[in-house]
């Protein structure tokens, strides 16, 4: 079938000159299979994005019609290509120190502590944001006490979270974080690894990589920590979820703990569980139960 012939099918608007048919049917089911599997809202101005990101799937199949491939899904709810379903949908913004305004506050947070010392990464990514908080940990503590203390990293994507747990970066990226971290927390490569760098055996040790779905009923994930990291994914989620997933983490915040956002996250009209300290940095409000 010719890109022109696409053009004529009842809502496939948009796609000229594309070898692939993305119907507005197609894209809608898209978008509700992605929210109902991982609550993340995709909007209009996303379709192109969804196209170019899906039809690496459509073509790995040898499927030419987005809706055909929506159909194999869905008689297939326990097939792995869910997993790259999702995994395709899923953005992987990161950097070392990103926000960096907020490790400080870490640092001076857990400065002191005796005890080992636990934080959770709930958009763990391809792991820049997890590796951070750890050198931030080895920066901050005691040797003995920051070697016992643990980074749980989570996301959804198992393709960014497998390159986390490689822990190999291109050296260009690294150098961003200044020389002295660079040698203390990384080994340059060489021979045919020259360009590269990798996370060392003791900051590796300390972040421990897990699959995890924000949107499950059940999370893979214990205990209470000093500080819980979910920057700049509840902006993919809309304001019911937001609220749930906000409720969920009060559990499992020590009383003192802190709940770390994104910049552009602002959640102090949807819970009056947590208080705004300040720098998009959230406590537990009194009375909530810890």
């Amino acid at each position: 079938m010719s890109s022109q012939l696409h053009t004529d099918l009842p809502g496939a608007a948009g796609i000229l000159g594309r070898d692939l048919v993305l119907t507005d049917t197609d894209f809608a089911r898209i978008c509700q299979l992605i929210y109902d599997r991982a609550g993340i809202v995709l909007a209009d101005n996303k379709r192109e994005m969804v196209y170019s990101r899906l039809a690496k799937r459509l073509r790995l199949h040898g499927i030419s019609h987005f809706g055909d491939y929506l159909d194999r899904l869905a008689r297939q709810p326990a097939a792995r290509e869910w997993e790259a379903f999702t995994n395709a949908l899923t953005t992987n913004l990161t950097a070392f120190f990103r926000e960096a305004h907020h490790f400080p506050l870490l640092a001076q947070h857990i400065a002191g502590r005796s005890e080992p010392v636990r934080i959770w990464c709930a958009a763990a990514s391809t792991g820049e944001e997890p590796y951070s908080i750890a050198m931030t940990l080895l920066e901050s503590l005691p040797a003995s006490v920051a070697s016992q203390s643990q980074v749980i990293a989570t996301d959804i994507d198992t393709d960014a979270l497998a390159k986390a747990k490689v822990g190999v970066y291109p050296l260009k990226q690294v150098l961003e974080i200044g020389e002295e971290r660079v040698k203390r927390f990384f080994l340059k490569g060489s021979g045919e690894r020259i360009g590269l760098a990798r996370v060392r055996p003791e900051l590796a040790r300390m972040v421990d990589f897990r699959q995890l779905n924000l949107h499950a009923p059940r999370w893979d994930v214990s205990g209470q920590f000093d500080a819980i990291f979910c920057r700049n994914i509840m902006i993919y989620f809309d304001k019911p979820s937001q609220t749930r997933i906000l409720k969920r983490f009060v559990p499992y915040m020590k009383p003192d703990g802190l709940l770390i956002t994104g910049h552009s996250e602002n959640f102090t009209y949807l819970t009056d569980e947590f208080k705004l300290r300040g720098q998009t940095v959230y406590t537990l409000a009194p009375g909530a139960k810890a």
